[in-house]
């Protein structure tokens, strides 16, 4: 039997997906007389509510009971971090979309329905709508952080040439093909048990407890799988919970909400957009000497999840790049649009376009080539290795991961090709271009980087596990299985995976921050070598030899002369007998974490992930149309626990992260409505966007130097920043330094003049 770690194992669910036996939260059997939840929104962007009129929807067929504010049992607060956020607006509506309240109702189409008659008095308000006029008010959510290292002032005027530009970076819906879901559960003496699509079952609890007035131990969140999440049902899941437990409690019936497509995308949160205003200070030869950098965040209506995206965004602003001298500030700001919230990379790709927009200027300005400029100031070599923080970065990855993605892509061949196309074509324009990245990987709150796993061991040696960790389609689950396979040194199959529960495991953090396999692989694996260390104990007893020359290998137990062995189901049910327990929790925390957010130092992340892409496109210079013709990409996954699942997340977060930088448009009237509300007006991309040529390749013999579980490292955030490269070939193609993002056909039209 070969090593489960490193082994290319199909995802656990895999052939459920392609077969639609997978069961998501929809398709679990309704519970007898399950009733249907809906909300009813508000219109207006900002404005206070005079009057809630309910009449109508309570007369209406079907309605059991219509729920206002002052119908809560607990609070009217929802707030991930912090307090006061209300669930129904009282008495401010704050962005269109906001709840204001609760129909329950025998079926869906009748909840719908009554939710639709309710009507609102609402003395309307002057909204803000937009980053630079909240800036302008100091209108601030989170911060303003600055890092400095140097005299960013001094050392620009001391500058032998200097450029200033401003970008703007647009925001990005999760568009998970599973909405919002959660079905609530009344049990005796205020117990609710909550069925939840959700990535953070803790956050669920502790929000459904407060809005019920409930101990915590009340409450039990439960999910097995998720069809997709990417950061939106982090905190967005935990009000979406907390909606249908109050429905649950004040009916006494089970209730199920499920939120329709167009208004899930008006009110959940989004991906944070950016306004970046800078100055640049640099030499001939393309050295930047000195950086002063605005990085302003939209924060939405409440803080949310604002604060760790800002933090995240701060600490990659220089991305793979060393800047002697810099200022760069940083902040969220408040605006009537929904409260943005987590999204894959949570902040590092925003932060990490502030470098190239800068990088492209300074290229024109000197007249350099933009990867001669490039490389002259990646970290490490000639350039400082450490991050203005004061973290440490492998500036041998960084050029490894770098030349490595060059050659796949054979760059200088490339680029003769494409500019013999673009002499020779009348109206379509190639171009090519690279991005490089270091991601840093853990939360940014040091307390959150905690993990917890039960491993129970049966007499006939199949194993059971649960941990903290949840499965959106990532392939954390398989990956967890597998550690726990090593350690007993078992078949997969052996391995029973189990949902993920507040009842199993308690207190976890949010599977996020590309942290699932590090944390839970950990706890994992210390729960099954405390059961493989009692059950070695018991098999030297048997074999009369120390419990440390006991052998666990391919399914059976040896003794230390190799001639005594038993199969592993056999010592399972000799240590029953011999009343051992095989049943064990583990535990694991992040070491050596520390991060000051007000001086903005310290070391805040484990380790850097670091890869690189290069891609080519194609735009057509009479409509602005574009297509990515080819994408190399090579990501360091340390020593992978699972090619197979590591390279789709790859590809997947690369596609992602090509659609927000090109397709995916947010689009709000002046009235602050949000006007892109599915697949008709909002396009992410398809099957037929997936660049012909398409290559992806793990960085190999680069095992983790951090002590990861089996020196891996996380896959799930820090390849959509590869999409950047894209931006890059388009800025080429266009013959221009500057782009602001999603480069739209018109946007694309416009940079060319």
């Amino acid at each position: 039997m070969r090593d489960s770690i490193g082994a290319a194992l199909r995802h656990d669910s895999a052939l459920r997906h392609a077969t639609g036996r997978a069961r998501f939260l929809d398709d679990m059997a309704e519970p007898a007389g399950m009733l249907h939840a809906a909300l009813a929104s508000a219109a207006p962007a900002h404005g206070r509510v005079l009057a809630l009129h309910l009449d109508a929807a309570r007369a209406m067929p079907g309605v059991i009971r219509v729920i206002g504010p002052a119908d809560i049992p607990g609070e009217n607060d929802i707030a991930p971090i912090g307090s006061g956020e209300p669930m129904l607006a009282d008495p401010l509506v704050e962005h269109a979309g906001q709840s204001l309240a609760i129909v329950v109702a025998r079926t869906r189409d009748q909840a719908l329905a009554a939710a639709a008659a309710i009507t609102a008095e609402i003395e309307e308000l002057p909204p803000v709508l937009d980053i630079a006029t909240a800036w302008e008010r100091h209108s601030w959510l989170v911060g303003p952080f600055t890092m400095a290292q140097g005299d960013a002032v001094a050392a620009l005027e001391a500058s032998p040439m200097t450029a200033r530009g401003e970008m703007h970076l647009g925001g990005q819906e999760h568009f998970y093909l599973e909405g919002q879901i959660a079905l609530a559960i009344p049990g005796e003496d205020g117990d609710m048990l909550i069925h939840s699509s959700t990535q953070h079952p803790t956050e669920g609890q502790h929000v459904v407890a407060r809005v019920l007035g409930e101990p915590y131990h009340r409450v039990q969140v439960q999910c097995r799988r998720m069809g997709g999440a990417f950061g939106g049902k982090e905190s967005n899941a935990s009000w979406v919970a907390a909606a249908a437990a109050i429905a649950a409690r004040l009916t006494g019936k089970p209730v199920k909400l499920r939120l329709p497509r167009k208004l899930d995308m008006a009110a959940t949160g989004k991906r944070h957009p950016f306004l970046y205003r800078w100055q640049v200070g640099f030499d001939a030869s393309g050295r930047v000497l000195a950086l002063d950098a605005a990085l302003i965040a939209d924060g939405g209506h409440s803080l949310d999840m604002s604060a760790g995206v800002i933090m995240r965004a701060t600490t990659h602003s220089l991305n793979a790049y060393s800047v002697p001298a810099l200022r760069v500030l940083c902040g969220a700001v408040k605006t009537n649009h929904v409260s943005n919230t987590a999204f894959r990379g949570f902040g590092g790709p925003q932060g990490a376009m502030l470098m190239d927009d800068v990088l492209g200027h300074v290229a024109a300005a000197a007249g350099l080539d933009v990867e001669t400029v490039r490389a002259r100031n990646f970290a490490g070599g000639e350039n400082p290795a450490q991050t203005p923080y004061g973290q440490a970065l492998e500036g041998d990855l960084i050029r490894r991961v770098y030349a490595e993605a060059r050659a796949d892509a054979g760059w200088a061949e490339r680029m003769a090709s494409i500019e013999t196309f673009n002499a020779t074509h009348p109206t379509l324009r190639r171009g090519l271009g690279c991005f490089v990245s270091a991601f840093g990987v853990s939360f940014g709150i040091p307390h959150l980087n905690q993990a917890g796993a039960l491993v129970h061991v049966y007499t006939d040696g199949s194993i059971r596990l649960n941990h903290g960790g949840t499965e959106m389609g990532q392939g954390l689950f398989i990956k967890v299985a597998q550690v726990v396979a090593q350690v007993f040194s078992v078949p997969i199959e052996s391995i029973g995976i189990t949902a993920t529960s507040t009842e199993q495991v308690p207190n976890t953090s949010a599977t996020a921050a590309s942290t699932g396999s590090d944390l839970n692989g950990w706890a994992a694996y210390h729960a099954a070598e405390t059961i493989r260390g009692r059950m070695a104990e018991v098999a030297g007893l048997h074999f009369g030899c120390a419990a440390g020359d006991v052998r666990f290998e391919d399914g059976e137990v040896l003794g230390a002369s190799g001639n005594q062995r038993l199969v592993f189901s056999e010592l399972a049910k000799l240590c029953w007998k011999s009343r051992v327990s095989l049943s064990a929790t583990g535990f694991y925390a992040t070491p050596d974490l520390e991060w000051d957010m007000q001086e903005v130092r310290g070391k805040p992340f484990f380790y850097f992930s670091y890869g690189a892409a290069v891609a080519e496109v194609v735009i057509d210079t009479l409509t602005g149309e574009h297509r990515v013709l080819r994408a190399h990409l090579v990501q360091d996954c340390g020593q992978s626990l699972n090619p197979a699942i590591d390279r789709g997340q790859i590809e997947g977060a690369f596609i992602q992260g090509m659609g927000w930088l090109t397709s995916e448009e947010l689009w709000w009237d002046r009235a602050g409505r949000l006007r892109t509300l599915g697949p008709s007006t909002y396009k992410i991309p398809g099957s037929r966007d997936v660049p012909p040529v398409f290559t992806t390749r793990l960085l190999e013999a680069a095992p983790n130097p951090a002590r990861t579980i089996f020196r891996s490292k996380a896959v799930g955030e820090p390849p959509l920043l590869l999409a950047a490269a894209v931006w890059n070939a388009l800025k080429h193609a266009a013959g221009t330094p500057h782009l602001d993002c999603p480069v739209s056909p018109e946007r694309l039209l416009a940079a060319r003049g």
